[in-house]
């Protein structure tokens, strides 16, 4: 099989800087022997710009972006190769949808931008393929399974892809410190309704400073991709499970004190971790995209925080699973959103938001 044709921008011949025609760079040049010139650079010379400019267009950008995503239809949790699949899906399926990608390190990725072992080449089973003929990523055919010649290339590709979406904002080098709730209050069922919010170098840094609150975002269905490596590793599957234990009682350990049992109230969703188990390819890719799905009322999580869920196995560096769980996510995002959003309005003022 042929690779797929790579998708590229049109390239042109000329890039002018400035209005002035002899200011024009050239990328295009046939000599040799020293003599190459792109440009006439003693005559080269930047528009004029003054620094409280630069800072306006960074800020009146991003607090508004702040605004406009404090209500979303939906947030990622994580900007890995899972998260960002969904987040391709979505936008394109959906551009209705206000999507907010919350990523904790600088730079988005994940650990897609190398293989196994920091090496280069991207190992994907089939059919995940098709994916990448969506995307139009290269790839070289071995059969069963197909090849990536550098991570960074699916990874880049897709993140520009997601990018571009006029429905899509990324917030990278932000965590999600907790999620916000409701309980249904005949039912004792507990729902997620968005994400608790800080830039990442604060919420590494609680044990060091104190009352460094955060900011909140609401929303429909909540995403969760985090993981399993790294500070926030499988954050929402563990932060879930202590949702799910009764508080203490405050008068144990006090002589006549009652034994501690927990209440209808306040007992949550009985979820429990399975703890992820060790590596098994075959298992583990069709066992995490099989099992992604809505875990509880508005928290969809896939990718390998899954497997923390689950206790599945691991399956090491084959990505494919990681595509298509992404893809599996978004359809059980889409299947739920409508059910949540009308949830959600009967809720806190949820039709003025």
């Amino acid at each position: 099989m042929t690779p797929p044709t790579m998708l590229q921008t049109a390239q042109t011949e000329t890039f002018h800087l400035t209005s002035a025609a002899d200011s024009q760079i050239n990328l295009k040049s046939n000599a040799g022997n020293g003599d190459v010139k792109f440009a006439d650079w003693e005559k080269f010379q930047f528009a004029p710009i003054r620094e409280s400019t630069v800072s306006r267009a960074m800020t009146k950008r991003y607090f508004a972006d702040l605004d406009k995503y404090t209500e979303s239809d939906v947030v990622i949790v994580g900007a890995g190769s899972a998260g960002l699949s969904a987040a391709y899906v979505l936008a394109k399926n959906r551009p209705d949808l206000k999507i907010a990608i919350i990523e904790a390190s600088v730079s988005p990725g994940g650990g897609c931008w190398l293989g196994g072992q920091l090496f280069s080449a991207m190992v994907l089973r089939k059919p995940a393929d098709q994916f990448l003929d969506n995307l139009g990523v290269a790839y070289e055919d071995e059969g069963d399974y197909v090849v990536v010649k550098h991570a960074a290339l699916f990874m880049s590709t897709l993140l520009s892809k997601v990018l571009q979406f006029p429905n899509v904002k990324l917030f990278n080098a932000t965590a999600v410190e907790d999620l916000i709730t409701r309980r249904d209050d005949t039912t004792g069922e507990l729902r997620i309704a968005g994400v608790v919010t800080n830039w990442t170098l604060v919420a590494l840094n609680h044990d060091t400073q104190s009352c460094m609150d955060p900011n909140t975002i609401n929303c429909n269905v909540v995403l969760s991709t985090t993981g399993h490596d790294g500070p926030f590793g499988a954050f929402s599957a563990k932060r879930l499970e202590e949702l799910g234990k009764a508080p203490k009682d405050i008068t144990a350990g006090f002589r006549g004190a009652k034994e501690e049992k927990p209440t209808q109230s306040n007992s949550a969703s009985g979820f429990e971790l399975g703890g992820m188990r060790g590596l098994d390819m075959n298992k583990a890719e069709d066992a995490i995209v099989k099992g992604t799905r809505e875990i509880v009322p508005g928290l969809v999580i896939a990718g390998m925080e899954l497997a923390e869920v689950d206790g599945s196995n691991r399956m090491g560096p084959t990505f494919g699973a990681m595509a298509l769980s992404g893809v599996k996510a978004a359809e059980s995002v889409l299947n739920a959103i409508d059910v949540r959003q009308k949830q959600n309005e009967t809720c806190y003022g949820g039709l003025k938001a």
